[in-house]
Protein backbone atom coordinates (compact mmCIF):
# COMPACT_ATOMS: atom_id res chain seq x y z
CA UNK A 1 0.00 0.00 0.00
CA UNK A 2 1.32 3.72 -0.69
CA UNK A 3 1.52 6.42 1.68
CA UNK A 4 -0.11 9.56 1.40
CA UNK A 5 2.44 12.27 0.22
CA UNK A 6 0.61 12.94 -3.07
CA UNK A 7 -2.63 13.65 -0.12
CA UNK A 8 -0.27 15.82 1.81
CA UNK A 9 0.71 18.14 -1.03
CA UNK A 10 -2.57 18.86 -2.61
CA UNK A 11 -4.06 19.57 1.21
CA UNK A 12 -0.93 22.46 1.21
CA UNK A 13 -1.47 23.56 -2.66
CA UNK A 14 -4.63 24.35 -1.72
CA UNK A 15 -4.32 26.31 1.45
CA UNK A 16 -2.07 28.32 -0.81
CA UNK A 17 -4.88 28.78 -3.72
CA UNK A 18 -6.82 29.88 -1.04
CA UNK A 19 -4.32 32.46 -0.19
CA UNK A 20 -3.57 31.34 3.29
CA UNK A 21 -1.15 29.27 5.10
CA UNK A 22 -1.55 25.53 6.11
CA UNK A 23 -2.76 24.66 10.03
CA UNK A 24 -0.40 21.79 10.92
CA UNK A 25 -1.20 20.53 14.70
CA UNK A 26 1.04 17.78 16.37
CA UNK A 27 1.00 16.21 19.49
CA UNK A 28 3.04 12.69 20.64
CA UNK A 29 1.22 9.50 20.46
CA UNK A 30 0.39 8.43 23.18
CA UNK A 31 -0.68 11.69 25.04
CA UNK A 32 -2.88 11.92 27.62
CA UNK A 33 -3.44 7.73 26.29
CA UNK A 34 -3.24 6.18 23.16
CA UNK A 35 -7.08 6.49 22.51
CA UNK A 36 -6.96 10.01 24.00
CA UNK A 37 -4.10 10.94 21.48
CA UNK A 38 -6.50 9.79 18.69
CA UNK A 39 -9.53 11.95 19.98
CA UNK A 40 -7.35 15.21 20.42
CA UNK A 41 -5.99 14.27 17.25
CA UNK A 42 -9.02 14.25 15.45
CA UNK A 43 -10.59 16.95 17.14
CA UNK A 44 -7.91 19.73 15.95
CA UNK A 45 -8.44 18.75 12.65
CA UNK A 46 -12.45 18.83 13.28
CA UNK A 47 -11.59 22.13 14.51
CA UNK A 48 -9.58 23.67 11.98
CA UNK A 49 -6.13 21.97 11.28
CA UNK A 50 -5.20 20.81 7.96
CA UNK A 51 -2.48 18.51 9.05
CA UNK A 52 -1.27 16.70 12.03
CA UNK A 53 2.04 15.25 12.85
CA UNK A 54 1.60 12.27 15.13
CA UNK A 55 5.00 12.31 17.63
CA UNK A 56 7.07 8.94 18.55
CA UNK A 57 7.89 9.49 22.11
CA UNK A 58 11.68 10.12 23.08
CA UNK A 59 13.39 9.73 26.31
CA UNK A 60 15.85 11.98 25.32
CA UNK A 61 14.20 14.34 22.89
CA UNK A 62 16.56 17.14 22.04
CA UNK A 63 14.69 19.44 20.02
CA UNK A 64 11.92 19.91 22.68
CA UNK A 65 11.11 22.04 24.95
CA UNK A 66 9.37 21.25 28.67
CA UNK A 67 6.00 20.79 27.61
CA UNK A 68 6.37 18.09 24.85
CA UNK A 69 8.83 16.15 27.13
CA UNK A 70 6.30 16.19 30.00
CA UNK A 71 3.63 14.72 27.42
CA UNK A 72 6.32 12.03 26.57
CA UNK A 73 6.85 11.80 29.72
CA UNK A 74 3.22 10.47 30.31
CA UNK A 75 2.88 8.57 26.93
CA UNK A 76 6.06 6.85 27.21
CA UNK A 77 5.03 5.78 31.22
CA UNK A 78 1.90 4.09 29.51
CA UNK A 79 4.06 2.38 28.07
CA UNK A 80 3.61 3.71 24.66
CA UNK A 81 4.96 1.58 21.53
CA UNK A 82 5.62 1.97 17.84
CA UNK A 83 3.08 -0.29 17.06
CA UNK A 84 1.07 2.72 18.88
CA UNK A 85 2.32 5.22 17.09
CA UNK A 86 1.57 3.55 13.68
CA UNK A 87 -2.18 2.39 15.19
CA UNK A 88 -2.90 6.51 16.34
CA UNK A 89 -1.50 7.62 12.52
CA UNK A 90 -4.15 5.09 11.15
CA UNK A 91 -6.86 5.93 12.97
CA UNK A 92 -6.43 9.54 12.87
CA UNK A 93 -6.31 9.47 8.85
CA UNK A 94 -9.05 6.98 9.02
CA UNK A 95 -11.29 9.26 10.81
CA UNK A 96 -11.21 12.40 9.21
CA UNK A 97 -9.11 12.08 5.43
CA UNK A 98 -6.44 14.41 6.39
CA UNK A 99 -2.52 14.05 5.77
CA UNK A 100 -1.23 12.68 9.02
CA UNK A 101 2.58 12.77 9.35
CA UNK A 102 5.33 11.19 11.95
CA UNK A 103 7.47 12.92 13.61
CA UNK A 104 10.31 11.06 15.13
CA UNK A 105 14.24 10.92 16.04
CA UNK A 106 16.09 9.08 13.90
CA UNK A 107 17.31 6.78 16.14
CA UNK A 108 13.90 4.67 16.81
CA UNK A 109 13.35 3.99 13.26
CA UNK A 110 16.76 2.92 12.80
CA UNK A 111 16.18 0.18 15.15
CA UNK A 112 12.78 -0.96 14.21
CA UNK A 113 14.44 -1.50 10.53
CA UNK A 114 14.27 1.32 8.04
CA UNK A 115 11.82 -0.84 5.06
CA UNK A 116 9.37 -2.05 7.69
CA UNK A 117 9.10 1.51 9.37
CA UNK A 118 8.68 2.96 6.19
CA UNK A 119 5.82 -0.09 4.99
CA UNK A 120 3.89 -0.18 7.80
CA UNK A 121 3.69 3.98 8.36
CA UNK A 122 2.23 3.95 4.32
CA UNK A 123 0.31 1.15 5.54
CA UNK A 124 -2.04 2.86 7.99
CA UNK A 125 -2.32 5.77 5.91
CA UNK A 126 0.50 7.78 6.83
CA UNK A 127 1.91 11.02 4.61
CA UNK A 128 5.35 11.33 5.70
CA UNK A 129 8.05 11.18 8.17
CA UNK A 130 10.10 14.38 9.63
CA UNK A 131 13.26 13.67 10.87
CA UNK A 132 14.60 16.53 13.21
CA UNK A 133 18.15 15.00 13.50
CA UNK A 134 18.83 12.63 10.50
CA UNK A 135 21.67 14.10 8.82
CA UNK A 136 21.06 14.18 4.75
CA UNK A 137 24.21 12.79 4.35
CA UNK A 138 23.29 9.58 6.42
CA UNK A 139 19.53 9.82 4.66
CA UNK A 140 19.63 7.48 1.04
CA UNK A 141 18.29 4.39 2.85
CA UNK A 142 15.23 6.19 4.33
CA UNK A 143 14.99 8.63 1.42
CA UNK A 144 14.62 5.54 -1.05
CA UNK A 145 12.05 3.38 1.42
CA UNK A 146 9.68 6.79 1.97
CA UNK A 147 9.71 6.93 -1.67
CA UNK A 148 9.42 3.55 -2.73
CA UNK A 149 6.40 3.50 -0.15
CA UNK A 150 4.68 7.20 -1.12
CA UNK A 151 5.78 9.12 1.73
CA UNK A 152 7.52 12.80 2.35
CA UNK A 153 10.87 12.83 3.90
CA UNK A 154 10.73 16.45 6.08
CA UNK A 155 13.76 17.67 6.77
CA UNK A 156 13.97 20.85 9.52
CA UNK A 157 16.05 23.77 8.43
CA UNK A 158 17.31 26.80 11.29
CA UNK A 159 18.00 30.18 11.04
CA UNK A 160 21.79 28.96 11.48
CA UNK A 161 21.91 27.05 8.09
CA UNK A 162 23.93 28.55 5.83
CA UNK A 163 22.21 28.88 2.55
CA UNK A 164 24.39 26.40 1.02
CA UNK A 165 23.42 23.84 3.53
CA UNK A 166 19.88 24.54 3.00
CA UNK A 167 19.67 23.93 -0.54
CA UNK A 168 21.40 20.57 -0.03
CA UNK A 169 18.57 20.26 2.77
CA UNK A 170 15.87 20.72 0.37
CA UNK A 171 17.17 19.05 -2.37
CA UNK A 172 16.82 16.09 -0.37
CA UNK A 173 13.64 16.61 1.10
CA UNK A 174 9.78 16.00 -0.43
CA UNK A 175 6.51 17.43 1.17
CA UNK A 176 7.26 20.45 2.81
CA UNK A 177 10.53 21.60 4.89
CA UNK A 178 9.85 22.52 8.35
CA UNK A 179 11.44 25.76 9.07
CA UNK A 180 12.66 26.13 12.80
CA UNK A 181 11.84 29.64 13.70
CA UNK A 182 14.73 30.30 15.84
CA UNK A 183 17.80 28.26 17.88
CA UNK A 184 16.76 26.05 20.61
CA UNK A 185 14.09 23.93 21.54
CA UNK A 186 10.10 23.90 20.86
CA UNK A 187 7.86 25.72 23.42
CA UNK A 188 5.34 28.68 23.32
CA UNK A 189 7.26 32.07 22.86
CA UNK A 190 6.24 35.48 23.37
CA UNK A 191 7.52 36.60 19.56
CA UNK A 192 7.83 34.48 16.93
CA UNK A 193 10.85 36.72 15.50
CA UNK A 194 12.51 38.37 12.51
CA UNK A 195 14.76 35.25 12.03
CA UNK A 196 12.15 33.01 10.76
CA UNK A 197 11.30 35.40 8.11
CA UNK A 198 14.80 35.50 6.78
CA UNK A 199 14.64 31.61 7.24
CA UNK A 200 11.75 31.21 4.75
CA UNK A 201 13.29 33.81 2.32
CA UNK A 202 16.61 31.87 2.16
CA UNK A 203 15.34 28.59 2.23
CA UNK A 204 13.03 29.40 -0.94
CA UNK A 205 15.13 31.13 -2.58
CA UNK A 206 16.51 27.35 -2.77
CA UNK A 207 13.37 25.13 -3.26
CA UNK A 208 9.36 24.96 -5.13
CA UNK A 209 8.54 23.54 -1.94
CA UNK A 210 6.14 25.30 0.49
CA UNK A 211 8.30 26.22 3.71
CA UNK A 212 6.05 25.53 7.42
CA UNK A 213 7.40 27.55 10.18
CA UNK A 214 7.20 25.80 13.86
CA UNK A 215 8.63 26.26 17.31
CA UNK A 216 7.05 29.23 18.98
CA UNK A 217 3.41 29.92 17.46
CA UNK A 218 0.71 29.09 20.67
CA UNK A 219 -2.06 32.18 20.11
CA UNK A 220 -3.79 33.38 16.97
CA UNK A 221 -1.66 36.44 16.45
CA UNK A 222 1.50 34.59 16.06
CA UNK A 223 0.07 31.96 13.49
CA UNK A 224 -1.39 35.16 12.09
CA UNK A 225 2.34 37.02 11.60
CA UNK A 226 4.16 33.67 10.30
CA UNK A 227 0.91 32.95 7.92
CA UNK A 228 1.69 36.16 5.92
CA UNK A 229 5.18 34.53 4.84
CA UNK A 230 5.26 30.92 5.48
CA UNK A 231 2.83 28.83 3.95
CA UNK A 232 2.44 26.34 6.79
CA UNK A 233 2.05 27.07 10.94
CA UNK A 234 3.20 24.22 12.98
CA UNK A 235 1.76 24.59 16.52
CA UNK A 236 2.40 21.86 19.03
CA UNK A 237 2.98 22.92 22.58
CA UNK A 238 -0.41 25.21 23.20
CA UNK A 239 -1.79 22.00 22.09
CA UNK A 240 0.41 19.79 24.77
CA UNK A 241 -1.07 22.63 26.79
CA UNK A 242 -4.49 22.64 27.10
CA UNK A 243 -4.46 18.80 27.53
CA UNK A 244 -2.60 19.28 30.11
CA UNK A 245 -5.21 22.04 31.62
CA UNK A 246 -7.81 20.10 31.43
CA UNK A 247 -6.53 17.86 34.14
CA UNK A 248 -7.58 14.37 33.32
CA UNK A 249 -10.89 15.46 31.88
CA UNK A 250 -11.09 13.98 29.03
CA UNK A 251 -13.95 16.47 27.47
CA UNK A 252 -12.79 19.18 28.78
CA UNK A 253 -9.34 18.46 26.66
CA UNK A 254 -10.72 17.33 23.47
CA UNK A 255 -12.84 21.12 23.88
CA UNK A 256 -9.88 22.82 24.65
CA UNK A 257 -7.72 21.49 21.33
CA UNK A 258 -10.77 21.88 18.87
CA UNK A 259 -11.35 25.64 20.46
CA UNK A 260 -7.71 26.32 19.75
CA UNK A 261 -7.46 24.81 16.73
CA UNK A 262 -10.39 27.20 15.58
CA UNK A 263 -8.83 30.37 16.95
CA UNK A 264 -5.43 28.86 14.90
CA UNK A 265 -7.29 28.24 11.47
CA UNK A 266 -8.99 31.99 11.95
CA UNK A 267 -5.10 33.48 12.70
CA UNK A 268 -4.00 31.65 9.87
CA UNK A 269 -6.49 33.44 7.32
CA UNK A 270 -5.84 36.60 8.24
CA UNK A 271 -4.58 39.21 5.41
CA UNK A 272 -1.78 41.17 6.12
Amino acid sequence: MSGNVELLTSVLATARAENRAALVGYLPAGFPTVDGGVAAMTAMLAGGCDIVEVGLPHSDPVLDGPVIQTADDIALRGGVKIVDVLRTVGEVHAATGAPVLCMTYWNPVDRYGVERFAAELAAAGGAGCILPDLPVEESEGWRKAAEQHGLATVFVVAPSSRDERLAKITAAGTGFVYAASLMGVTGTRESVGREAQDLVHRTRATTDLPVCVGLGVSNPEQAAEVAQFADGVIVGSAFVKRLLAADGDPAAGLAGVRALAGELAEGVRRRG
